[in-house]
C-alpha cells in the first residue's frame, strides 16, 4: 500500500509542538469522538519538595477500555505530547487520520488512547494559571507520576498496550520504561535520547529562559503583559531547534519568501506562549537522564529518530550506543528524504508506519 504524504513545512518540536498548537481536527473523523476529562490531585508532591494544593490534569480520551478474564486492561495507548503542545496536538488528519480509523494501526475501535497534558501545558496546571513564578518546579519524573496517577486513580487504567511519544514525550516514554517496568507491553520514544539533556541541546534551552529573564518587562514573571523582546528572542532559539534545512529550503528558496515565513512564525508563536510557561517547560528536563536506568527497561522498545533532526542529531552516535543497554532494545535512524520533516517527523507517522506496524505485531500479547 502507497502512502501520499502531504508535507508540513511548519515543524512540530520537541521544543515546539506550538507549531500545532492551532489543531486542524478532522472535520468527518474517521474515529470515535474524543473526550476530555480533568482529574484533580491533592497535595500533589514534587520531586523538589515543593507541594501544590490541587493539581489539574487535563486529558482526552478516543476509544473504550478492554479487560481481559483476569481484569487487566489489554487495549490502552498512552500518546504523550511534545514539549509547550498538549494532547489535543495529536487530533490531525497527518496523525490521528492515519493511525486511529477502522483498520489501522491504532483503530479507536479497538484500541482504548488516552492523550494527557502534562503539567504546565495545555489546559493542566501552569504558572501562568496564577501562581507565575511560584508554580512548583516540575521536572520530567513529576510529569510521568502525575500521568501514571491519572491512569491509575482516575481511569483505572491498570495496564498499558503501548507507551509511545514525541519529543519529550519521548523522553517521558523512556522514563516510564525504568520507573514503571511491567506496566506497559511495549514503548515507542520518538525523536528523542536516553540521556541527560546537554551540550547544544541544553546551552539552547537555556539561552532561550535567560532572554526571557533578561527582558525588564518580564518583571520576575509578574509582568501583566508578556516581555516581548525576551519572548521573541527565546523563540528564536526555538525556531532553529525545530528546523528542518531541507523542506525550509523548498519551502521558502528567495529571501522574500524566508523573511515572510520568519514573520508568520513569530506571530504565531507570540499569539500562543506565555513566558513564564515557556521557561518551566523548557527547564523541565534539567534532571532528565534515563541512561543509568535503561537496564531496568523489560518491555520492548523502539526508538526511532529521523536524520534531519536538529534537536537529536546522528552524528552524536548516542541513540546506537544506549540502545545495547535495553534489554529488548532496537534503534532505528529515518533517512533524509522528501517525506521527513526535521524534528517534527515524529508527529508524521506515515513516514515510520512500516517500523510500527512490525512492532506492534512482535509485541501483541499472546492469547491464554
Amino acid at each position: 500500500m502507497r502512502y501520499k504524504i502531504k508535507q508540513y513545512f511548519l515543524p512540530c518540536f520537541v521544543l515546539a509542538a506550538v507549531f500545532f498548537n492551532v489543531v486542524t481536527v478532522i472535520a468527518q473523523a474517521n474515529y470515535p469522538a474524543p473526550v476530555e476529562g480533568n482529574y484533580v490531585i491533592n497535595n500533589f508532591p514534587f520531586v523538589s519538595g515543593e507541594k501544590i494544593a490541587s493539581l489539574r490534569l487535563h486529558y482526552t480520551m478516543i476509544g473504550q477500555p478492554q479487560t481481559n478474564k483476569e481484569g487487566q486492561i489489554t487495549n490502552a495507548v498512552l500518546i504523550m505530547h511534545g514539549t509547550t503542545g498538549s494532547g489535543a496536538n495529536f487530533l490531525n488528519d497527518r496523525f490521528a487520520g492515519f493511525l486511529f480509523g477502522p483498520g489501522q494501526l491504532l483503530d479507536a475501535t479497538k484500541y482504548c488512547i488516552i492523550l494527557p497534558d502534562g503539567i504546565g501545558h495545555g489546559k493542566s496546571g501552569k504558572p501562568s494559571d496564577g501562581l507565575h513564578m511560584r508554580f512548583p518546579k516540575y521536572t520530567y519524573d513529576d510529569m510521568v507520576l502525575a500521568d501514571y496517577r491519572l491512569l491509575t486513580e482516575h481511569l483505572h487504567i491498570n495496564h498499558l498496550r503501548l507507551v509511545m511519544g514525541t519529543s519529550m514525550g519521548g523522553m517521558h516514554t523512556w522514563v516510564w520504561g525504568y520507573t514503571y517496568p511491567g506496566f506497559m507491553d511495549a514503548l515507542m520514544p520518538l525523536a528523542s535520547l536516553p540521556v541527560a539533556i546537554a551540550g547544544r541541546n541544553r546551552i539552547q534551552r537555556k539561552m532561550a529562559i535567560d532572554l526571557i529573564k533578561m527582558d525588564p518587562e518580564w518583571k520576575g514573571g509578574e509582568y501583566t503583559q508578556q516581555p516581548k523582546v525576551g519572548l521573541s528572542g527565546a523563540i528564536s532559539s526555538m525556531i532553529f531547534m525545530s528546523s528542518s534545512p531541507l523542506q525550509w529550503q523548498k519551502t521558502a528558496p528567495t529571501r522574500e519568501l524566508s523573511e515572510t515565513m520568519l514573520d508568520n512564525l513569530e506571530k504565531r508563536f507570540l499569539g500562543t506562549l506565555d513566558a513564564n510557561d515557556f521557561i518551566y517547560q523548557f527547564d523541565a528536563s534539567r534532571d532528565y537522564n534515563p541512561q543509568p536506568h535503561l537496564s531496568k527497561i523489560t518491555a520492548p522498545l523502539l526508538s526511532i529518530n529521523s536524520a534531519d533532526d536538529q534537536v537529536n542529531p546522528p552524528e552524536l552516535g548516542i541513540a546506537e550506543k544506549e540502545i545495547k543497554n535495553v534489554q529488548k532494545g532496537k534503534f532505528v535512524l529515518l533517512p533524509i528524504t522528501d517525506q521527513t520533516n526535521g524534528h517534527g517527523t515524529h508527529s508524521i507517522p506515515a513516514v515510520y508506519a512500516n517500523y510500527f506496524a512490525d512492532f506492534l505485531k512482535a509485541t501483541e500479547p499472546s492469547k491464554k
